[in-house]
């Protein structure tokens, strides 16, 4: 192979080391900015993540918590999935809030988009806001069997962030994202004051 250039990198040899229909895993000989010969593993996901911040009318969120395989760890996170590069993110949106909660959202709106781990990985996430929620039946798939779901205020979620009970990077960009957003005139106003002022409703948490 020719040696090529990515930016103060050269690139002196690629090959991919792994892979499988979700992931890859590119393996590359390289000569750093500063001229010493070093490697790079470079793991690129297949699809976009997408996450979702569902808020409810009482400006509570909806919650999902699953065991983690890779961590070996329950985790409470936002709905979040993964789509085709080539399809809107947005149907890919609606899709994942439906399986995962049977939510569906007569309103959304762009929040984040963003490079997840930009030092090891491609992988590219991008984050919705949806309101005017209408409960259905959840469409789960079977590595989502264990799924329960929680509601909370979204401030209550970032407390739940700071605590380190939520530790999901996307969800914990997600209600940042949110928040700052309702705080500088980003929102509706009443979806706004939904986020800021949202708590617990009793017997769904």
């Amino acid at each position: 192979m020719t040696e090529r250039r990515r930016g103060p990198w050269t690139i002196e040899s690629e090959r991919l080391a792994y892979e499988n229909p979700w992931v890859q895993l590119r393996h590359y000989e390289v000569r750093q900015p500063d001229g010493a010969p070093s490697v790079y593993g470079v793991f690129e996901p297949r699809n976009l993540a997408i996450g979702i911040v569902p808020v409810f009318a009482d400006g509570t969120i909806m919650l999902v918590g699953q065991h983690r395989f890779a961590l070996d760890a329950w985790s409470w996170e936002l709905p979040e999935g993964g789509g085709a590069r080539d399809v809107d993110p947005l149907d890919t949106a609606r899709r994942e809030l439906k399986e995962e909660t049977g939510l569906t959202a007569r309103r959304w709106a762009p929040l984040a988009d963003y490079d997840v781990s930009n030092s090891v990985t491609t992988e590219r996430a991008i984050g919705f806001i949806a309101w005017e929620l209408e409960q259905g039946e959840p469409e789960r798939e079977g590595a989502e069997a264990d799924m329960q779901m929680r509601r909370v205020g979204l401030q209550e979620a970032l407390a739940m962030a700071m605590s380190g009970e939520i530790r999901d990077g996307f969800t914990l960009t997600l209600l940042a994202a949110a928040d700052y957003a309702a705080r500088h005139g980003r929102l509706e106003p009443d979806l706004a004051k939904a986020v800021l002022t949202g708590s617990n409703a009793p017997g769904r948490a």
